[in-house]
């Protein structure tokens, strides 16, 4: 006599027996498939042109957070205004005019945007660094760089430990930034620089004056180290150092 099955055992075998079609699926089949799959995507992804402009229409790349590397004295808030994106932006807009928005910006040198997928815009900043407080008549003191350029940071609200030079003076801005650069433990010590005429700098360091030509090189500046080395030995006060004369630091005590 013939046995009836029940509809959910009927059911239950059908399950089964799809799991185990789908367990035998050749292996290099599954391979195969998944090769496939990653291979389109790579393909829409690294096209030039179609591949991102298809992808900026999806929701799922919609801009969600933007990170900044770098910022120092700039206000986040003056970037962000800058660059002028918003959650209905995707991160495959072009990103170079990104970039060029943001060194629009008077405190950025340069700036680098890069994707980070789904959502993310990170940036990297590279800031304008300032070498003086430069004095003008009639002016607060106003912070610039080593190219004489003024930066607006607040020294109130961004305290800088950096020299007073007493004037606007390209080429000792570039003085200082280049000490700051290949110098730091000379710069560190520079409390005021002076252009004296038109042909000498004085550099104020800690209570030693060194004079200098207009055409000072760093490595020249460095000449002092040595000397100073050796008046320290000899127990030998100085108040100034002078760099004038080619090939000679001479010092003078009080």
């Amino acid at each position: 006599m013939a046995r009836k099955e029940p509809q959910g055992g009927a059911a239950l075998d059908a399950a089964t027996g799809t799991s185990a079609a789908s367990a035998a699926r050749p292996r290099w089949l599954r391979w195969l498939q998944a090769t496939a799959l990653l291979a389109g995507l790579a393909a829409v992804v690294g096209s030039p042109w179609w591949g991102p402009r298809a992808l900026s229409h999806l929701d799922f790349f919609h801009v969600r957070r933007v990170e900044m590397e770098g910022v120092r004295y700039a206000r986040t808030s003056e970037l962000l205004a800058l660059l002028d994106v918003d959650t209905l932006q995707s991160v495959w807009q072009p990103l170079p005019p990104l970039a060029l928005r943001l060194e629009g910006h008077p405190l950025v040198l340069s700036a680098i945007v890069e994707r980070r997928l789904p959502g993310t815009l990170h940036i990297r900043l590279t800031e304008r660094e300032p070498v003086a407080l430069v004095e003008q008549k009639g002016q607060p003191l106003m912070p610039a760089d080593a190219r004489g350029r003024m930066l607006p940071i607040d020294p109130v609200r961004t305290p800088l430990d950096v020299p007073i030079a007493t004037a606007p003076d390209s080429a000792l801005l570039h003085l200082l930034g280049g000490l700051r650069a290949s110098a730091p433990s000379i710069y560190r010590r520079v409390a005021r620089a002076a252009a004296v005429g038109t042909t000498e700098f004085r550099l104020q360091l800690d209570s030693v004056t060194v004079r200098t030509p207009r055409n000072v090189t760093v490595a020249r500046v460095r000449d002092i180290l040595p000397v100073e080395a050796d008046l320290a030995r000899n127990r030998l006060r100085v108040v100034e150092l002078d760099l004038r004369f080619r090939d000679q630091v001479i010092a003078r005590q009080p």
